[in-house]
């Protein structure tokens, strides 16, 4: 890890200075005389630079941290390969770190990126058939969830979660099962991503907790 103090984000004056008189620069480009700026939105813009500062200073340190904790991971990892002459970690480099009281463990956890091919439209029209044969008040448990697994969410993606729902379904409608294979057929592994979480505890009896570290969840 670097000794070096970390440089502190920039993040640029509101003020601008225009021939020796201070100017406010407004959402369109504009250059507006800061006499002319409502005093409320120069204090509003004074804030949120401010908090804007913290912001980017903490997500820098996150970054850096991430960094170094992966390095330190993998460095130890390194040092059981040269002993033992293996990597640590399944199938998948899951693995994870604890101290010698069990009070503390940090997870390393591989996950795969998965997208859907064309395929996942197929299935989403013979589900549909099915749907409408059995009638609209037939299997609303099942109408429910086929209608958040084909949601769009924000992103634009299809959650996931909820599409892989629909295969834990046990219906013998020839159609469906037709479905479900095209949507096994949709799924495709697009690469791979790096977690890594970190857990304590205050006696080995206890449960584990999570150390938050996403600002949502703090």
């Amino acid at each position: 890890m670097s000794e070096n103090a970390p440089s502190q984000p920039v993040v640029p004056a509101g003020i601008i200075d225009v021939g020796g008189q201070p100017h406010m620069r407004d959402a369109k480009g504009r250059l507006v005389p800061v006499e002319l700026v409502k005093p409320a939105d120069k204090l509003e813009d004074e804030m949120v630079r401010k908090v804007m500062a913290f912001a980017l200073d903490l997500s820098a340190q996150i970054a850096r941290f991430k960094e170094h904790t992966f390095a330190d991971l993998n460095g130890f990892q390194q040092l059981l390969e040269q002993e033992y002459g293996a990597r640590a970690g399944g199938e998948k480099g899951n693995v994870t770190f604890q101290t010698v009281d069990g009070l503390m463990q940090v997870k390393v956890q591989i996950a795969d990126l998965i997208e859907f091919g064309p395929q996942l439209q197929q299935a989403k029209s013979l589900i549909d058939e099915c749907l409408v044969e059995w009638g609209a008040d037939s299997r609303p448990e099942i109408r429910a969830i086929v209608s958040r697994a084909f949601a769009v969410e924000k992103e634009g993606q299809i959650n996931k979660a909820n599409l892989f729902l629909l295969l834990k379904l046990d219906i013998g409608d020839k159609r469906w099962t037709r479905a479900m294979t095209a949507i096994r057929d949709a799924i495709r592994v697009t690469g791979t991503k790096e977690y890594v979480r970190f857990y304590q505890r205050r006696r080995p009896q206890d449960r584990f907790e999570t150390v938050t570290i996403d600002l949502a969840a703090a």
